[in-house]
């Protein structure tokens, strides 16, 4: 079985070996131990994956817990239900976010273009009459 050294799992995901110690911390990560050593399985770099995709979408800590929680006990209607209840709040928030974004960068770029048509009558105004 393909095992992983902390410093191999930073470097990897470009993180600290500090995070990832967090993670273990707060019950997201459980890595075997050989003595002080961690020693990380494929498992671990997928929930790594998973923990620091999660964030990036806005996820918490605690929601992505959760979501690890339904996922690794035995999946019962309820838990299968509350995940997906957990997913359409977030999918739902996301799709908020989209459309925010979506609102900004149609005003950035109508500032953009205004800007580039000041420009363009300023250089026109500097430029000497023939």
């Amino acid at each position: 079985m393909e095992t992983f050294k902390i410093s191999e799992m930073a470097k990897e995901f470009d993180i600290t070996t500090r995070s990832i110690r967090f993670y273990e911390d707060v019950g997201l990560l459980q890595p075997k131990r050989q003595g002080s050593t961690r020693v990380y399985h494929r498992r671990d770099k997928i929930r790594l994956k998973l923990i620091l995709r999660g964030k990036r979408l806005g996820f918490s800590l605690a929601e992505i817990r959760e979501l690890f929680d339904l996922y690794d006990t035995n999946q019962s209607a309820t838990q299968l239900n509350k995940m997906l209840i957990i997913i359409d709040t977030k999918q739902a928030a996301l799709k908020r976010q989209l459309e925010d974004i979506n609102v900004i960068m149609t005003e950035l770029q109508i500032a953009k273009n205004k800007c580039h048509q000041a420009l363009n009558i300023e250089a026109s105004d500097n430029q000497p009459e023939p």
